[in-house]
């Protein structure tokens, strides 16, 4: 039998706590060092649930180290490690590597060292792997575009245990959200989106296409989700967790029905209601946010045309007139890189993401 679920920071916590903290502090007393969970992982964002732990899941910890000191004791610490870790934490298998041909994962293997999944660096390299840049340096506006909500959301969730390099802690403070004009840029560049394919879910059903409609629709729900969640100074997380974190808003009981109800709608004037009473919801959402002179909040029609759209490049306008950087304020309206680039390939790849946004921005900086 399974043991009961335990979410996989407070497993990763007790890793720490119970077992890799008490080995350190016995065979390399003074060792300084920082420990967390960042980076991949359901855990890290507190999604996880006992479906997670079927795969890449399980007792982690990321252990890092000056530089001087992971040359010296690096693979000592990992060979202790698999020597020494017991062989569970709260019943999970601390040997996180199948070692047999039918996938099975023991407890211990044969030969009694373990497989453990405590990953040791040097802070800035795992940084700069993980993000693209260190943030423990300048922080430039290219670092910020560049990079994912999700990478975002991995670094700065997740859980710190000790940081005894005092690295994390301030390298997450400085990344807990965007600079005010570039939280302005994104936010202008969302309403942006918005505008683009407002009236489209209307124009699609006219001609009859209903999938069309549908598809718009789903579409336009998705980018409000998003743009909710950067109101509410939240970094969007990738697909797949985005009505979750959504979930977690203090917007989500009045509008999360609201948005259910336009995708699940079957006509495409059912699905414009859901949409207006959405549009005009975050839209209240933004003005209270006192960033800008308010703006209309109301739907009208899409010019002589019987769609009703919220015009949301007036709230494009509204915010870039508030940027006071002139580099921000030249940028062009596509946002960060995961507002213009849909790719997993891409966005996951640190490299290429950084040449994307490169070539999307250098020119105009």
């Amino acid at each position: 039998m399974p043991p009961e679920f335990l979410p996989g920071i407070e497993l990763s916590a007790r890793l720490y706590r119970d077992a890799v903290r008490p080995l350190l502090s016995r065979h390399l007393p003074g060792l300084v060092h920082t420990a967390a969970l960042l980076g991949p992982g359901s855990e890290v964002l507190g999604f996880d649930t006992a479906r997670s732990t079927d795969h890449n899941w399980g007792p982690r910890l990321h252990l890092f180290l000056r530089a001087d000191d992971l040359a010296a004791s690096g693979e000592t610490i990992s060979a202790l490690l698999a020597e020494q870790l017991p062989a569970t934490i709260a019943g999970y298998s601390t040997n996180l590597i199948a070692v047999d041909d039918q996938g099975t994962r023991h407890m211990r293997p044969a030969n009694g060292r373990i497989q453990h999944a405590v990953v040791i660096a040097e802070p800035g390299d795992w940084l700069t792997g993980q993000l693209g840049f260190n943030p423990l340096a300048e922080i430039t506006m290219l670092d910020w575009l560049a990079t994912s909500t999700q990478a975002l959301a991995e670094f700065t969730g997740g859980a710190v245990f000790h940081d005894g390099l005092d690295c994390l802690e301030p390298a997450r403070r400085a990344l807990a959200w965007y600079p005010d004009d570039l939280w302005r840029y994104v936010l202008a560049c969302q309403w942006q989106r918005l505008s683009q394919e407002e009236a489209f879910a209307g124009r699609c059903a006219e001609v009859g296409d209903d999938l069309g409609s549908a598809i718009v629709t789903a579409r336009l729900a998705r980018d409000l989700t998003r743009l909710c969640l950067l109101i509410h100074r939240t970094y969007p997380p990738y697909s797949k967790w985005l009505g979750s974190a959504f979930a977690r808003l203090p917007c989500a009981g009045r509008l999360g029905p609201v948005l259910t109800a336009a995708v699940a709608a079957t006509d495409w004037h059912d699905r414009e209601e859901q949409l207006v009473a959405a549009y005009e919801t975050v839209a209240n959402l933004q003005n209270d946010l006192g960033l800008t002179a308010p703006v209309d909040p109301h739907v009208r029609f899409f010019h002589d045309r019987p769609y009703r759209v919220l015009h949301a490049e007036r709230f494009t306008a509204a915010l870039l007139d508030t940027i006071t950087d002139p580099a921000v304020r030249g940028l062009p309206l596509t946002g960060a890189i995961d507002q213009f680039a849909d790719s997993t390939d891409a966005l996951a790849h640190r490299t290429r993401s950084r040449r994307l946004a490169e070539a999307l921005y250098r020119p105009v900086q």
